[in-house]
């Protein structure tokens, strides 16, 4: 039996304390963490931000004087490719990593999507030992092959120059050679979701596997497409280890050589450029993020078998 209290006697004021207490008790203190972690977070950015905007051409500006010279320079030097110390190719190290990031992206998205929906969809023999292969074969780190890669690549040039050493072909290959594993078991659980009334549907209408693949099942898992895609882009747009291998040239560079480069020189760092390169190529990863934001937060599947 619920007991009801009568609060008409209580002052205003004092329900209005309260209603403020349980307010603080059950949500305030929780703005207080999320206002604390912003202002954590934000500070590298500001700082970022100030040293773009600082008129010096090397040298770090004091941090406890933020904003106190303002100047474009850096952004001028940056698309003008004027700096005598080294020379910089900001159009073409954009351009060579917005291409290698959405081939490999996307080609990460086709490939682990058809080894997903083998996985999820046919029963065969050595099924769960090839996934449990991919899972251990994924706890390497792409990286501790680059010896390897290295020396495959300098042997495929000799025959196939175009997959050779640097060449943004032979790259995106590489990047693909790592795609399955923990994208193709992300995808995995997300295809199992997925009602298998739905092929058996399809297949009663006379739908082949890949007409159920293209045109239902790929429709249905665009979140976890969206998810893996954007994973993907940036994992490839940030890497430096494998690019700095296979790429030699410094127009054929990505955005994570070509930056590095500018602050490698102790004698000539250049960090104003470094700074406002790295804000104006953090703009493609926040736009596709914005345009991917509305697939990664539905939920397609739901109801899919409702009718």
């Amino acid at each position: 039996m619920s007991t009801v209290i009568d609060t008409s006697n209580v002052p205003l004021t004092d329900r209005a304390k309260a209603r403020r207490a349980r307010w603080w008790r059950d949500v305030g203190w929780r703005h207080v963490i999320g206002v604390v972690a912003v202002v954590y977070s934000i500070f590298p950015l500001v700082f970022a931000v100030n040293i773009a905007l600082s008129p010096g051409t090397t040298g770090l500006p004091d941090p406890s004087k933020l904003f106190q010279s303002v100047s474009g320079q850096q952004f001028v030097t940056l698309f003008t490719n004027n700096r005598p110390e080294t020379q910089v190719h900001f159009l073409s190290w954009l351009g060579n990593t917005l291409i290698v990031g959405l081939v490999t992206a996307i080609g990460t998205v086709l490939m682990g999507g058809a080894a997903a929906y083998a996985f999820s969809r046919f029963r065969y023999r050595g099924r769960r030992t090839t996934l449990t292969a991919l899972l251990i074969i994924q706890m390497f780190p792409q990286m501790l092959a680059f010896v390897a890669v290295f020396l495959l690549l300098k042997s495929l040039g000799e025959v196939i120059p175009v997959l050779g050493q640097d060449s943004l072909i032979a790259l995106i290959c590489v990047y693909l050679g790592g795609a399955l594993g923990v994208n193709t078991f992300l995808m995995y659980g997300f295809f199992n979701t997925v009602p298998m009334s739905l092929d058996e549907a399809a297949k009663i209408d006379g739908a082949t596997h890949a007409q159920i693949f293209w045109t239902i099942i790929l429709r249905l898992v665009a979140p976890v497409l969206a998810v893996v895609g954007l994973l993907s882009f940036i994992s490839s747009f940030s890497e430096y280890i494998i690019a700095k291998l296979v790429l030699t040239t410094p127009t054929h560079w990505t955005i994570a050589v070509g930056l590095y480069s500018l602050v490698a020189n102790d004698r000539y760092a250049a960090w104003g450029l470094f700074a406002a390169g790295a804000l104006i190529a953090a703009l493609p990863v926040l736009v596709l993020f914005l345009f991917l934001q509305r697939y990664i937060v539905s939920g397609l599947t739901a109801g899919a078998v409702k009718g």
